[in-house]
């Protein structure tokens, strides 16, 4: 196989690409900020190459559910869109709501425009955006403005967004029910993308079931599936009918995992049931960076070490979030696809994880990101693979102390005072 263009050769390690049915050990050959092919022998002629093997390699990872409007009106939210996202193998990120049709624009120019990380994003269908009293009014939710937003940026926007419409209050004339979710349902219909819906059932008249069976379109999207509030599994632990006949109408359901939506009490008889979410998501904000979710890598292995086969979990995070969003160019080493790669090791031990309630998971496996790669530039590597020991660098710091003084330093050395 022609290789002689490739500028980097990941080497050995067992390759899972689900949207290409690759499963087994290969080498992925980078060049141009594209993968030019993957399979056996492609190191020859490599400008470099780096020895992955006892790794598996992956398409960088989708988080289809963070929030990353740093600076937004509800600033305790949102973080940076690089905090805990490359170390964890994600090089997509979308944004799930955080801004709506009034301040996307905002979040366009600010912050999208300007990272090193994909950002892409749900709009949601109140106009000022996510958390605030401005969620309930009626006047903020408005179909037309935010498909007009769908629209005019739809090389960013993948769908539209409800969520926390008037929780726990008796409904009345102005504050229907479905007004939400119908309004973004619309929202949807005008600008032909799907919906994602963050979802309280509350009272006869609004319940989960007409929420999946009736309310949601074929490809829309309920996120938060494991969370408590929902009838999930019954006495039994077997999941209930109107899940499976949701899935089957083509309803999507997505981990979001949250700092209350995940719980094993729900996920652990669902998964033993076969009903596995068809992506998995952090919800990552300020408010469970530091646990319960951490990372998407550490989703990832709750849904692992509840049963889950590798190969199903790496799709969860790379071809199915890559479909739900319409966007099949995402996800894959497919050749000519950006070169968005990450590489993990599989440990094996005594792990533990937690969920929302603060429950513990015991676990024998983790997957660890050592290195993502991001269009092609190597954007995380801890251990430093496939780089020099300081002893084989060319400059001794004393030379490069040297050439300080004299200012002929090479641009970004370091030297020490």
């Amino acid at each position: 196989m022609e290789t002689e263009a490739a500028e980097l050769v990941l080497a050995g390690g067992h390759v899972i690409d689900p949207a290409g049915g690759v499963d087994g050990v290969a080498d992925v050959a980078l060049g141009g900020g594209r993968v030019i092919a993957v399979g056996p022998g492609l190191a020859t002629g490599a400008a470099q190459v780096i020895d992955v093997s006892g790794h598996y390699v992956t398409p960088g990872l989708i988080d289809l559910h963070v929030h990353a409007f740093d600076g937004h009106r509800n600033s305790v939210l949102s973080l940076n869109p690089i905090i805990n996202t490359f170390s964890s193998g994600v090089t997509t990120i979308v944004d799930a709501g955080t801004s709506g049709w009034k301040d996307f624009h905002e979040f366009k120019s600010r912050i999208i425009d300007h990272a090193k990380i994909r950002i892409l994003a749900f709009v949601n269908i109140v106009g000022a955006g996510m958390y605030g009293p401005w969620e309930d009014d009626p006047a903020e939710l408005r179909p037309g403005p935010a498909a007009a937003i769908a629209q005019e940026y739809a090389d960013v926007v993948v769908g539209i967004k409800t969520a926390h419409y008037w929780i726990k209050r008796d409904f009345d004339a102005e504050h229907p029910p479905w007004l939400a979710v119908d309004s973004a349902v619309e929202a949807g219909e005008l600008a032909g993308v799907p919906v994602m819906t963050d979802f309280f059932p509350w009272k006869e008249e609004r319940r989960y079931s007409d929420l999946i069976l009736h309310h949601l379109r074929p490809g829309d999207i309920h996120t938060h599936v494991f969370a408590q509030q929902f009838p999930i599994v019954d006495d039994q632990g077997k999941v209930r009918d109107h899940l499976w006949q949701a899935r089957e109408r083509g309803v999507i359901f997505d981990l979001g995992h949250g700092s209350a939506s995940f719980w094993f009490q729900n996920a652990a008889p669902a998964v033993r049931d076969g009903f596995v979410p068809d992506s998995i998501s952090t919800d990552l904000h300020t408010g469970n960076l530091n646990g319960p979710v951490i990372d998407l890598q550490t989703a990832m292995n709750k849904i692992l070490n509840l049963g889950v086969p590798l190969a199903d979990v790496i799709a969860r995070v790379t071809v199915a979030p890559a479909r739900e969003m319409h966007r099949p160019e995402l996800g894959t080493l497919a050749p000519g696809a950006e070169a968005d790669v990450a590489v993990f090791a599989l440990d094996r031990g005594d792990f533990g994880y937690l969920d929302s309630g603060r429950v513990r998971l015991a676990g024998d496996r983790r997957l660890r990101c050592r290195l993502t790669l991001r269009a092609g530039e190597v954007v995380l590597n801890p251990d430093g693979l496939g780089r020099p020991t300081w002893q084989e660098q060319p400059e001794s710091r004393a030379e490069v102390a040297l050439l300080a003084q004299s200012g002929d330093a090479p641009a970004g050395s370091a030297v020490a005072p």
